[in-house]
């Protein structure tokens, strides 16, 4: 007989179950991983764990039109630490979920959190949109269909691109996106 309670509290990434955005369950893994316990997080919304209101909303909008239409979201996105000695500390994150329920894709999934800051620390101080634009160009994606994604014209991406570029000092985009990923 496999104990599934104790497969998830033992999982080797973080594990939440939420109702409506909300977290109702999670495993010690995403406790560790936010410098937090269960308890603090146990009824909370996602909000608390993304470094602006602004973008648990808009990422909040991106990930239902994924949702609504294959059951499945998949990114990697800028989080932050809760509590202890890093606290309000940004990492990267790889982020995965599942709706239970494809027509209200909100109402109930499991979540995945697997921390990636030890093969690709934060070092430049990027804007959220700019945190955005950085894991869309990390998927490989164009700057077409991160407008599409975002719902902002390919120029405007282009601009923010540019500024990434910049502070990464990268030359070209390849090169970019080689510097976002390793740090």
């Amino acid at each position: 007989m496999i104990d599934y309670r104790q497969a998830f509290d033992l999982a080797p990434v973080g594990l939440v179950l939420s109702r409506n955005r909300t977290m109702v369950d999670c495993n010690q893994h995403v406790c560790d991983m936010f410098g937090t316990t269960r308890e603090q997080l146990i009824g909370q919304s996602f909000q608390v764990l993304y470094p602006s209101a602004d973008e648990y909303e808009r990422t909040g909008a991106r990930i239902k039109l994924s949702l609504n239409t294959k059951g499945l979201y998949a990114d990697d996105r800028l989080m932050k630490r809760i509590d202890g000695r890093m606290k309000g500390e940004p990492f990267w994150c790889h982020v995965t979920g599942r709706a239970l329920n494809l027509d209200s894709p909100h109402e109930a999934g499991i979540w995945s959190f697997e921390d990636l800051s030890a093969t690709r620390p934060v070092r430049a101080e990027l804007t959220a949109r700019e945190r955005e634009v950085a894991a869309f160009l990390m998927e490989g994606m164009t700057s077409k269909e991160i407008g599409k994604a975002l719902g902002i014209s390919h120029r405007t991406v282009e601009i923010y691109r540019a500024k990434l570029m910049r502070k990464y000092k990268a030359s070209t985009t390849a090169d970019l996106v080689h510097k976002l990923v390793v740090g």
